[in-house]
């Protein structure tokens, strides 16, 4: 039963961190509100993905040390304190890009890999199926906060308002899920100066074939993200199409995080080269310029189901390849290359289309990095180092500190 309700609070933490993706309904209120470009807003949110990152790496090594729940405590309370400090922000850029870019994107970084870490562990035969349930919900938030917004905002309220709201009630609620989060009892925190040894880690070819899989998988996701609605509009969708596929692209990437998680249960890791197949085949929809509302908005919830993987089948091979034991050290240097995608994907979308006038050769671009990240991640994953190599990469988890 408890582990049930470690999946459940995993769930609403995720949830509410995951309203990061909501970030294009506040662009309004705080380009109109307060004359901020949208340069400036950008930045914030490009500088919140960022700080989600890297503050991940380091979570993820004190989880694994010391448990999930502090960390993850951690995480909800800057989570709270930075939207709290945007909130009294009075529309300051500097101030938002601190509260928000820098301190709320790295309480989601300390609250994010807790829940994956956590339940993992305590459903080893189901590590697939609860990853994607755990990241499901990350994917939904952007769904709920923006249903929130569009409320707040219909009413004439703030946008300020709306970042103290989600300061209190957001962060209270991360803070209250955090402390139901516990290893099992027959796991140890990790005591010792590290959990893996990164010297040999980056000389693991199937190390480097998850890393490469998820940084063509991700910036072919955020390509699209990134530009969706433009994709639309210049391919001649109406303007309610073109919003109607964000939503679109939302659901499939919720339904994508469950499903992947149950077929790479079902396949193992076969599931990494075929989730960026799939992805390349559904951005590959898009080269055409389809101009049919109905087709667009298909293809954005099959892009979205493609990328939905990417948040699931990494986990599960990690632990696959290394342990439970040592998921929240590892995952996290995995994770970097969608920090990096999250700065290349959507800024290579637009410069395609400044250089062209048009979003083919961004679709292109974007179909064929996923198609090349699913052969080289496999190419390597095929010539990995056989387990003794693997076995050295883990550090020795009984050496005191």
């Amino acid at each position: 039963m408890k582990r049930y309700i470690i999946l459940i609070a995993s769930l609403v933490m995720q949830l509410c961190l995951g309203g990061l993706y909501a970030w294009s309904a506040f662009v309004p209120g705080l380009a109109d509100g307060y004359g901020m470009s949208q340069t400036q807003t950008q930045l914030i949110f490009g500088l919140t993905i960022a700080s989600f990152t890297i503050a991940m790496v380091w979570a993820g090594r004190l989880q694994d040390r010391h448990g999930p729940r502090p960390i993850a405590i951690t995480g909800g309370i800057l989570f709270g304190l930075g939207y709290l400090l945007a909130s009294f922000s009075a529309g300051a850029f500097v101030f938002l890009l601190i509260g928000i870019g820098i301190i709320a994107g790295a309480g989601i970084g300390f609250g994010y890999v807790c829940p994956l870490a956590t339940c993992v562990k305590w459903f080893p035969e189901h590590k697939g199926l609860v990853t994607g349930l755990a990241v499901a919900g990350f994917g939904a938030g952007a769904i709920v906060l923006s249903a929130v917004a569009r409320v707040f905002f219909a009413n004439e309220r703030d946008v300020l308002e709306l970042f103290r709201w989600i300061g209190i009630w957001y962060g209270v609620a991360v803070v209250a899920a955090a402390l139901l989060l516990s290893n099992p009892p027959h796991f140890k925190a990790i005591k010792g100066k590290a959990a893996v040894k990164l010297g040999q880690l980056l000389r693991d070819r199937a190390f480097w074939s998850l890393v490469i899989g998820m940084l063509a998988g991700t910036f072919a996701g955020l390509l699209v993200i990134g530009n969706l609605a433009p994709i639309g509009l210049s391919a001649g969708v109406s303007a309610a199409v073109a919003t109607a596929a964000i939503s679109s692209f939302a659901v499939g990437n919720a339904i994508g995080r469950v499903s992947w998680g149950y077929i790479t249960d079902k396949i193992g890791r076969i599931s990494i080269p075929a989730s960026l197949l799939c992805l390349a085949v559904s951005v590959a929809l898009l080269i055409p310029g389809f101009s049919s509302g109905w087709f667009f908005i298909i293809i954005a919830a099959l892009m979205g189901f493609g990328f939905g993987a990417c948040f699931v089948v990494y986990v599960a091979q990690t632990v696959t390849d290394y342990g439970a034991e040592v998921v929240g050290s590892i995952y996290p240097l995995v994770f970097l290359a969608y920090g990096a995608s999250g700065i290349l994907g959507p800024t290579t979308g637009g410069w395609f289309y400044d250089i062209s006038g048009s979003y083919m050769l961004a679709a292109v671009a974007a179909a064929a990095i996923s198609a090349a990240g699913a052969f080289f991640s496999h190419l390597l994953r095929s010539q990995k180092a056989s387990k003794q190599e693997q076995e050295k990469i883990l550090a020795e988890v009984s050496e005191p500190a």
